[in-house]
């Protein structure tokens, strides 16, 4: 196996990263250092702190040089970081000293780093926000259809009271809604600049310091912290809880459609479903089961992403390392499960005849709760409670539907309604239209 399976082609259609693979390597790495080395010239010449033609030439050159990861294995294999290598390389590509002496002025590799980090992140959120677009508008269009359609709901795995399709798949849809309209203001609050110096100080870009910064920021179209973060991973965090909850809401939606394919009655369809090598009549929820898998592996790079934001001093080369050993994983995770949801809510095909079926189970016991109050109307509600118990065991014992047990044991009340599932969805079928309307104003 692959040491990832997001860089395996045999797990690639298991676990597809769409667009978002592509933010994910050397060579991406290496254009976003270069954009910022370039745009920090750019700033500082506009300031008079390097020379305007040297800074028009380092900008020029980081658009067009191509640098070979694997040529920075060495240096960065001994100075722990590649933007040392990085810059060497760019100045040996330039072939102009004169001007190459003034790249990287003033700034340190985390700078260069965490920068183009910001860069690939931004470009990771536009692609989730895309795709977060399409999952609800197709969660919104299935919660109006079938907001009238009744569904058995569960707790602890077992049949409850009825719901609405609908109002599932407002349930899988609401946290996903409420993400996207988080969107804005971590853009704002975590796409941030960095450009502090060696120890976080700015020492060796002078009293311009904050106005190079800031240049740099507008230059990039990031967010100026107005501080040096080095050592504050929060903007990270925000950014990598903001995926893990995403990769989290749709775990659920997986584990809601495994349970389901579980049942023994296909309530809901997804596409294609997985075949097994030796029993003929399996279906496996595959996509399904990805979801699951993606965000159980979330939590924990979640956890070692909250670890490694304990940095030593002004800066800590193991907590570093382990930042760049699970934030990438998460990142490629969650846009994994939002290309797996995408397809699978695309495919969802609900069948309310088999909802029916699963709901209206022979001996009628997901009504229990709609017939102790109905009871309660006439009597104490413990005694209704206690009635009701009684007459679900004796409904085991004998296997006779409740309905009929109820009808016998107080037959001058009229149950009808009790026992018709159209009455009995409670606020399923408007929770199902309030989301739907929601998704509809995004």
């Amino acid at each position: 196996m692959a040491g990832s399976v997001f860089d395996s082609p045999i797990f690639a259609r298991l676990f597809p990263t769409g667009e978002a693979g592509r933010l994910f390597t050397d060579s991406a790495e290496l254009r976003a250092m270069l954009l910022v080395e370039g745009m920090l010239a750019k700033v500082q010449g506009e300031q008079g702190i390097i020379p305007q033609d040297s800074a028009f030439f380092i900008q020029r050159s980081a658009m067009e040089v191509q640098i070979d990861p694997a040529g920075l294995a060495g240096a960065t294999g001994q100075n722990g970081v590649s933007v040392p290598g990085l810059v060497a390389a760019f100045a040996k590509a330039m072939e102009a000293p004169g001007h190459s002496q003034y790249i990287h002025w003033g700034a340190t590799s985390q700078d260069i780093i965490d920068t183009g980090l910001m860069l690939r992140l931004r470009q990771l959120l536009t692609l989730c926000e895309t795709d977060l677009r399409a999952i609800l508008a197709t969660l919104g269009t299935q919660a109006l259809a079938h907001a009238d359609t009744p569904m058995a709901g569960r707790s602890w795995g077992q049949h409850a009271t009825l719901t609405s399709f609908g109002a599932q798949c407002a349930e899988w849809g609401n946290p996903l809604t409420d993400l996207l309209e988080e969107l804005p203001a971590l853009r704002d609050g975590a796409l941030w600049v960095s450009l502090s110096g060696a120890a976080g100080t700015a020492g060796a870009l002078g009293e311009k310091a904050g106005e190079t910064r800031a240049a740099l920021a507008r230059a990039l179209s990031l967010a100026d912290p107005g501080r040096s973060w080095h050592t504050d991973r929060g903007p990270v965090l925000r950014i990598a809880a903001w995926l893990a909850r995403v990769t989290a809401a749709l775990g659920k939606l997986g584990t809601d459609l495994v349970a389901l394919a579980q049942s023994g009655i296909a309530e809901v369809s997804i596409g294609p479903a997985g075949a097994s090598s030796t029993m003929p009549q399996k279906r496996n929820p595959v996509a399904a089961s990805a979801l699951v898998a993606l965000a159980r592996q979330s939590g924990g790079l979640m956890a070692t992403l909250q670890d490694g934001a304990m940095h030593a001093h002004q800066r800590d080369g193991a907590a570093w390392f382990a930042e760049w050993l699970a934030l990438p994983q998460l990142c490629l995770g969650a846009a994994s499960a939002l290309t797996i949801a995408r397809t699978a809510c695309d495919g969802l095909v609900p069948d309310p005849v088999a909802m029916m079926a699963a709901g209206a189970d022979p001996l009628g016991l997901i009504h229990a709760e709609a017939l102790s109050f109905a009871l309660a109307a006439r009597m104490p509600r413990p005694e209704a409670q206690a009635a009701v118990k009684s007459l679900c065991g004796e409904a085991r014992a004998t296997g006779q539907a409740l309905a009929l047990l109820a009808h016998r044991a107080h037959p001058g009340l009229d149950l009808s309604s009790v026992f018709d599932p159209g009455t009995q969805m409670g606020q399923a079928p408007a929770l199902a239209r309030g989301f739907a309307a929601r998704v509809a104003g995004l």
